[in-house]
This record gives C-alpha cells, structure tokens and sequence, in this order.
C-alpha cells in the first residue's frame, strides 16, 4: 500500500471533528507515526482492505477530499470477506465519515453492489543465473510476467490463480511457454481456524524444504497456535517432462509455541513405483519423508531457523537421504518500504532422496554447501535480490557453485 494513502486517511481522521467544508477545503497534514490512528490503517492497508481508485492507484500527487475517501470506506465496507478485527477499524473510519457516507446516498448502496470482486496483482521479474558445475557452467537470463487473479465466490469462498508466462532472453525465437500454476477453491471459516483448498493449489512443506510446488488434490489446515494440515493428491514431479506422476499425502504440525519461537513437524508420502524411481532410481514403492523444523526471533530484526529430515529410500547412502537446514536472517526487505534491506547466511544440505522442490533459489536438491544472499527495495514494488552459493553436488561427490541475480517488480 502507498504510504501517501495511508498518510491521508489517518489526516482525515484526526481532522474529522472539524466541519466537513474546513476538511474538504484545506490540504491534509502528516499524523505522527506513533498516532493510534496510522496504526489502525496500516493494519488495513497491510491486511488488503483499504483500496484507492477503481484503476488500483493512488494517485499520490493529487488531493484526496472527504468524499474521495468516503468512497474508499464504502468500498472496503462492502467486502465480505473482512476479519472481524478490521470490521472494527473499519466501523471506526464509518462513524468518522458519516456524514460523507449519508450524502452518497444511493451511490453508497451502488458501490456495495457493484464494487469489483475480482482482484489482480502479480510481478514483472528479471532474473540471471549462472549455474557452475566441474563439468562447466551455464549461465540463462530469464523474464517472467505473472498474474495472479483471485475471485469472490461468497463470503466464505475465493477462487485463486497463478499464471506465468517466461520467456528465455537469451533467444529470440522458440523460447517462450505459458502456464497456469496454480488454480484452486479456497474456504476460510472461523476467522481463518479453518480453510480448505481445492484445485491445483500450492504445496508448501514445513520452511518450502522439502517441497514449495503445486500440486492437484485437496488440503485442509485447522487450529491457531496449533495448526493441523493435511493434504492429499496427485503430483507430478521436479520435472514434470521427464517424471511420471505419483500420489502425495502429508500431514503438517505447526506450533506458535511464543511471539519468538515456533515449532513444527511433518510427514510426506510420495506413491507409485515408477514414480519413486525416478526420484531415487530405487525400487520402493514409496517415498516416506518425516522432518521438524523450528524458527527463532532473537530481536525484532534478527531471526534464526532450523530443519531436519530424512527420507526411507532402501537402497541409498544416508547423505542422499538426509535434509538439513540452518539459517541467520538479519532484516529483510519490504517491498513497500524504499530502502529497507535483509541479509542472510545459510548451510543446506538436500539429500535428493529427501527433497522434492525446495523453495531456495541458491543451493537446489541433490545439493549441499554454504548459501549467502541479501535484497534491498530501490523504490515501492521494486525488490532486487542477489546471492552466492558455494559446496557440492552431493551424489556426484564434485564441486558446485551458483551466482544468482533478480529484480523483481510487483503490481
């Protein structure tokens, strides 16, 4: 959310006492940081209530009235899917503008009517890699536009969608392919105690280790400070050109165990023998992978986390089998915040028996080694990321190193 927007709203509502002609005629100036009033609509524009023009901006150079942001209000109270927390902010915000919201009249019942159910965001990425090998090295430059569409269905119901479209730009022809990633039902009851997916929908394991992909099935999550996931379907593989595909069943613990630390376990199931071949050229007929995983705050800027597991693959090496993961994270960057940056430091070793998909963009599966890496925002939605890996390919028993690069534009 634009800080301009927010920094307007929270004016208006420090200034609300005074008659609605004195608003509407003199420029807004800046509420303190530390106003209950800014707190109470970042937290809407953090949580996606708070919106701005029916085009999705802002307008940040051009004076917002009262009435302006009477339509804001309106159009944020006609969502239905609003938690019962932001319900509150926004009760506050339509005391404030009554009188605003009265003069609308019917315009107010036809903007709960026809305000749009259908959201669009997405990101605009470049990104190069160069991927080195004892065997040589290959360096690619890859531009990626995603959009990702989500559509009410009820108060209760979303319907959600990731489509990419990638094109290698280092060839001018033949190099380019669409793909719809994800497209799933989501259910959220109970102030988010309990959601339900359906569809194609994101498979995303305890810290993305063993598998950040999608997958077609269905998953349930439910609980607060402990959170129970289970998820059950049909996946393809890390290649899906070369793997068969296979059944998948997983069961996820997550425990908010304080405000600093968290811990969590879990099981994944991968059937089918070809399937669990091509993974680990054994001759199973399933893949069990079992892992814990805690994270840690030690201050508001510095974090730690930590994971291990282990798959049952028969016949190889306990080095092919085994996960683990240890990392330091200082700060991170915020993409609404210019400026503000994140380092961190890693160790990962993944087994190839013990990993499917794991969401790091350095070390990949059947690799182990020391990962450093850094981002930074340059302006509002404009992230750039940057890393280095050092260590192995673990089968191979030979050196491997990867330098990483991307920025990324979001919408």
């Amino acid at each position: 959310m634009k800080k301009t927007l927010i920094s307007a709203l929270t004016t208006a509502l420090v200034i609300g006492a005074a008659s609605t002609t004195f608003a509407a005629a003199n420029p807004f100036s800046d509420v303190p940081s530390d106003s209950w009033a800014y707190d109470a609509v970042s937290q809407l524009a953090k949580d996606g209530v708070v919106e701005g023009y029916g085009d999705g901006t802002y307008r940040g150079q051009t004076t917002i009235t009262r009435y302006e942001m009477a339509q804001m209000v309106a159009k944020a109270m006609a969502k239905a899917d609003v938690s019962k927390a932001d319900k509150a902010i926004l009760d506050k915000l339509a005391a404030e503008f009554a009188d605003e919201l009265n003069n609308l009249g019917v315009r107010v019942s036809n903007l709960e009517k026809k305000v749009d159910n259908v959201k669009w965001g997405g990101l605009l990425r470049y990104q190069y890699v160069s991927d080195r090998h004892d065997s040589g090295k290959e360096n690619s430059s890859v531009v990626l536009f995603r959009m990702e569409p989500q559509a009410a269905i009820n108060q209760n119901w979303v319907a959600k969608a990731r489509i990419d479209y990638v094109t290698d730009a280092d060839r001018s022809e033949n190099a380019s392919n669409a793909t719809v990633d994800r497209m799933y039902a989501e259910g959220t009851y109970s102030d988010g105690a309990f959601v339900a997916r359906l569809g194609k929908l994101p498979a995303f394991s305890i810290q993305g280790v063993v598998i950040d992909d999608p997958l077609s099935g269905a998953e349930v999550a439910f609980g607060n400070t402990f959170k129970t996931t289970i998820t059950a379907g049909r996946y393809k593989g890390p290649e899906s050109d070369t793997y068969s595909a296979g059944s998948y069943q997983a069961i996820q613990f997550d425990y908010a165990a304080s405000k600093k630390l968290a811990l969590a376990a879990a099981y994944q199931n991968f059937g089918q023998r070809t399937f669990v071949k091509d993974l680990t050229n054994s001759d199973d007929s399933n893949l069990g992978i079992w892992s814990l995983g805690t994270t840690y705050k030690f201050t508001s800027t510095l974090s730690g986390s930590a994971f291990y597991g282990k798959g049952n693959a028969s016949n190889l090496e306990s080095k092919n089998k085994t996960v683990y993961n240890v990392e330091l994270d200082y700060k991170g960057a915020d993409q609404a915040n210019k400026g503000s940056f994140g380092i961190y430091a890693a160790y990962r070793h993944l087994g190839k028996a013990a990993v499917l998909v794991p969401t790091f963009d350095g070390a990949a599966r059947d690799q182990k080694g020391w990962e450093i890496g850094g981002n930074y925002t340059f302006a509002p939605n404009i992230v750039g990321t940057a890393l280095y890996f050092k260590g192995k390919d673990i089968a191979a028993d030979t050196d491997a190193s990867k330098i990483f690069g991307k920025v990324e534009f979001f919408f």
